[in-house]
């Protein structure tokens, strides 16, 4: 079970939201390019890093410039996603060194830029986020709501040659109260393809929880219980392989 920390970048600081509310975001100390450097010195395999300014559509340059620096500064590979809007905007970040880009709201509103980057990059490289609120896409930094339900889109995805999916249950996000494991088994067991876990964890438990699901579920998504001191990321590495 392989566990990714998130850095959720806004105007180049390290924050966590609420349920997803931009409203809602918490600034917290530390350099994310120091962080990064913390997380691979404890012996994370990768990270998950978002520009939570591009996924709310307003692009910062200070958070793209930080994943430069975090790309070149660490040895490990980045998962990321956050307003990647197009085929040049992905190729971008795949130039510089990001080993695994999410996409999100691209991948609702616009399949044929998705199939696109499928036929250039391949699966390996492009995961789709589906962010959920009461089993129903929602897109824009979980603004909007798309027309839907996320099984459905699961198996669409599935069967245009996606080969991961990034589950988050938005109403557990953030708010420390466990990840919903059931909703993000059914996503798996009904397309069949890789699943990672987010939103929601809050112990180590839920993480043995995650560990043990047995459906299809690979990899998990910490982020604001890292933060808060829930647990350390040597734990977590712990309870994921015990």
């Amino acid at each position: 079970m392989l566990i990714l920390p998130a850095i959720d970048l806004q105007d180049g600081r390290c924050v966590r939201l609420t349920q997803g509310r931009r409203d809602t975001a918490k600034v917290y100390d530390g350099d994310p390019v120091n962080i990064a450097k913390s997380y691979e010195a404890a012996g994370v395999q990768m990270l998950h890093i978002v520009d939570l300014d591009g996924a709310f559509s307003a692009p910062n340059s200070r958070n793209r410039e930080t994943l430069r620096q975090i790309v070149r500064t660490i040895k490990i590979p980045v998962q990321f996603g956050g307003g990647l809007r197009s085929v040049d905007q992905v190729k971008e970040v795949i130039d510089f060194g990001v080993a695994r880009i999410v996409l999100g709201t691209s991948a609702v509103e616009s399949p044929k830029t998705l199939q696109k980057l499928l036929g250039i990059f391949g699966g390996e490289k492009i995961a789709v986020g589906i962010d959920a609120k009461g089993g129903t896409v929602v897109t824009h930094g979980w603004e909007n709501e798309a027309a839907v339900s996320a099984v459905s889109f699961a198996l669409h995805l599935a069967s245009i040659g996606v080969e991961r999916i990034i589950y988050t249950d938005v109403s557990r996000d953030g708010m420390l109260k466990g990840v919903n494991i059931e909703a993000t088994c059914e996503i798996a067991r009904a397309s069949g393809l890789k699943v990672t876990a987010s939103g929601g964890i809050s112990s180590l438990e839920d993480i043995r929880r995650v560990s043990h699901s047995d459906c299809g579920i690979d990899s998990m998504i910490l982020g604001k219980a890292l933060y808060e001191g829930y647990f350390t990321i040597k734990e977590a590495l712990a309870a994921a392989n015990q």
